[in-house]
């Protein structure tokens, strides 16, 4: 790895923790309790929508949920009770955070592709 994306991995990557993401549990009864928001300044390589993804606490198991969505508007402001309580990264279960960590890459050209399974 050259010192030019070392140095862009530590800025977006601190401690392996995505910065500009939030992270949401839904105690209500469904398939995809889990909300993870990307934000930071990523628009121009999405045509100015806001993505997330919702998913299940095990998103590659070939009955779980892993759905990429975008919207117009952040989906979590002003309000996101909708969304459930917000929590941390490292609470997350560890195929989300596999999941997040990806698609984060992926997004900020950190040497992953943008939602793929590569």
């Amino acid at each position: 790895m050259n010192k030019k994306l070392q140095n862009r991995m530590n800025r977006l990557l601190p401690g392996g923790i995505p910065k500009y993401i939030r992270c949401y549990e839904s105690k209500d009864d469904c398939l995809d309790p889990y909300t993870v928001v990307f934000s930071g300044r990523y628009r121009h390589f999405t045509g100015g929508r806001f993505l997330y993804i919702s998913m299940s606490a095990s998103p590659f198991h070939p009955q779980g949920i892993g759905q990429h969505g975008c919207s117009e508007t952040p989906i979590d402001t002003p309000t996101y009770g909708h969304l459930g309580r917000k929590i941390t990264f490292e609470e997350l279960p560890e195929d989300c955070r596999r999941l997040v960590l990806k698609d984060y890459k992926g997004l900020w050209s950190l040497g992953e592709s943008f939602f793929s399974d590569g």
